[in-house]
């Protein structure tokens, strides 16, 4: 019988979709989109394990070649979720976090930090991350969800609306106005991570498109870290470009 385990990371990766087709398998300067996202996330001390599971004998194949554990899910899943679920069915663990696989730039320390608060913090069934907009351009993009938590850093709403909307131009809270970018990677206790994905769709999920807000919208609370680590999701050519020249700039190719 497998010893029980602590963390455990899986990336969802699924072949499909719609805004940048077969986006996963894009290389960068010939590592593709998912290997630069698995090979941030093995540098991670938190992990006891980490597992790409996928959907497609491309990615399969593709993974296998740089070196992840990759479990073959079913096609049929709607979420990452879902995906996530079945990866770590059979396995024995507290902890499961979903790292998202066109999060190329994720940084290990922002997995190291979610899995120590889950840890350290019994109480908590779910947690994901923040970090404070620099670039102006994201705080009207869609595409950039925002995030607003209460004064014990628990999630209030995310919306894909500029959060919190300021009544009065010219007026400021505190010293300047204030927004924060939710990075797409979850933290669940494994036994919560199915209690979510068994929950129906909620209204402001289907609304928002935004499934963490089923959680929130069924009265559990997300917990919120925030990093200073920059990270950005790929889910259209502009956002490729944007992640290449990012690590052009660091020197990574």
């Amino acid at each position: 019988m497998e010893n029980s385990l602590n963390v455990v990371g899986v990336i969802p990766a699924r072949y499909a979709s719609t805004r940048l087709p077969y986006k996963l398998l894009r290389k960068i300067c010939g590592k593709t989109l998912l290997q630069w996202t698995w090979e941030n996330a093995s540098s991670s001390h938190m992990l006891d394990r980490l597992i790409i599971a996928c959907d497609h004998p491309d990615v399969e194949k593709t993974a296998k070649a740089f070196g992840a554990e990759v479990l073959s899910t079913a096609v049929e899943h709607s979420s990452g979720t879902d995906r996530l679920a079945e990866a770590v069915n059979n396995i024995d663990t507290k902890i499961v976090i979903n790292i998202q696989a066109d999060e190329p730039l994720v940084h290990p320390l922002i997995i190291d930090s979610l899995a120590q608060e889950m840890l350290s913090n019994p109480e908590l069934v779910m947690a994901t991350v923040k970090k404070k907009i620099t670039d102006e351009n994201e705080i009207n993009n869609p595409n950039v969800v925002k995030v607003i938590c209460d004064k014990s850093d628990f999630a209030i709403y995310f919306s894909r609306f500029p959060l919190p909307y300021f009544r009065d131009d010219d007026e400021k809270v505190g010293d300047e106005k204030i927004y924060y970018k939710h990075l797409g990677i979850y933290a669940y206790t494994k036994d919560f991570l199915y209690t979510f994905k068994n929950s129906p769709k909620s209204y402001l999920e289907k609304a928002e498109k935004l499934e963490q807000l089923r959680a929130l919208e069924s009265g559990h609370k997300i917990k919120v870290i925030e990093t200073k680590f920059e990270s950005c999701g790929v889910d259209t050519e502009e956002d490729f470009q944007k992640v290449k020249r990012i690590l052009s700039k660091k020197g990574k190719i």
